[in-house]
């Protein structure tokens, strides 16, 4: 990757609502998030990110089918998830979904593995929860072998082994840019680093700065199995409209009700609009106007040492036309701004 900072977005294909408040079928969510993509890369947006999930509040259950449907409809913008469910899917059939997505859009294909922060893939493929951390352990190390795309031996416990296997198509390349994303885990981390897999940090709550001693060690286990420095990137939520109040009025109650679900499911306490304002001015938020999103996005670069930055803009229900919006603002202010901070 370049040393010059890259800016991406991610969505989960939130289910959204019209300008009346009613809900969209699935499926023109999913073409409006093609339509959203389209938007990212004229604007000159390095990547878009799209989440696997497996539930009746986002649309995309099968990312890279989506990202295929953009890559007939861009030039240059690289094309990712956010995250792939490794331990519920098989190693070596995502290796040659990715590939194959690699060869229609001209090596723009990119990977980011992780457990996921939800469970309904694994009762929906046949997965038991308890093997939750053998799962994902023995499929990464799999992945990490397949990815140097020559033959494959290896065996373990939650799949057939293989044996001097070739994997087919092999990539123009010779490897698919493969990220692991983490949640804040030091294990999952020191992980990350030992199989040589560039970092993702997923930063949903708190001061993105508290993961710097995350990238110290990220960085330190690098250096400690041989390994030469790997980009990090960071997943943050983020809105941007014309002004402040106009951005936190605008999401507020589509981030309630999407905080409220999960928070119903998980045994949070609901959210307050003090609560969620505190969030915006001091956490994980980078929400409102093009210039304060600029600098809360180069404060977190410069904390963290990111050379990437991917900003989740869709949050909850919020209609379309409001993330084209966002999108639009993203582009042609925010990033610029950000890029004069860093020089600054």
């Amino acid at each position: 990757m370049a040393t010059e900072v890259q800016f991406g977005l991610d969505s989960f294909g939130d289910v959204t609502v019209d300008a009346k408040g009613k809900r969209l079928p699935y499926a023109q969510v999913i073409r409006n998030v093609v339509e959203q993509a389209v938007l990212a890369d004229r604007l000159g947006v390095d990547a878009i990110g799209l989440g696997e999930h497996h539930r009746d509040d986002y649309s995309i259950s099968a990312p890279e089918i989506v990202l295929a449907a953009i890559a007939g409809q861009t030039e240059r913008i690289r094309l990712g998830t956010a995250v792939t469910v490794l331990s519920s899917d098989d190693p070596v059939r995502v290796f040659e979904r990715f590939a194959t997505l690699d060869a229609v859009s001209r090596g723009r294909a990119e990977i980011m593995l992780g457990r996921g922060s939800f469970t309904e893939s694994f009762p929906l493929f046949g997965y038991d929860l308890a093997d939750y951390e053998r799962l994902f352990e023995e499929k990464l190390e799999l992945m990490a072998k397949l990815l140097a795309e020559d033959s494959v031996s290896w065996q373990g416990s939650v799949r057939a082994p293989l044996k001097q296997q070739q994997v087919y198509p092999k990539t123009e390349s010779g490897r698919i840019f493969t990220w692991v994303g983490v949640g804040g885990s030091p294990q999952s981390v020191v992980r990350a680093a030992r199989l040589g897999f560039p970092l993702a940090l997923a930063i949903i709550g708190g001061d993105p700065a508290r993961f710097a001693p995350y990238v110290e060690l990220y960085h330190r286990a690098l250096d400690q199995f041989g390994h030469e420095r790997l980009p990090v990137t960071a997943h943050v939520p983020g809105f941007v409209a014309d002004t402040d109040q106009e951005a936190a009025d605008l999401l507020w109650p589509h981030a309630r009700n999407m905080l409220n679900r999960l928070g119903r499911e998980r045994g949070w306490q609901p959210m307050t609009r003090a609560r969620f304002e505190a969030d915006i001015a001091e956490g994980a938020w980078h929400v409102g106007s093009p210039e304060t999103v600029a600098r809360k996005i180069a404060t977190t670069v410069q904390a963290l040492g990111l050379q990437r930055v991917d900003v989740k803009y869709a949050n909850g229900s919020m209609p379309h036309e409001h993330l084209m919006n966002t999108i639009e603002l993203y582009g042609t202010k925010v990033i610029p701004r950000v890029r004069e901070l860093l020089a600054g």
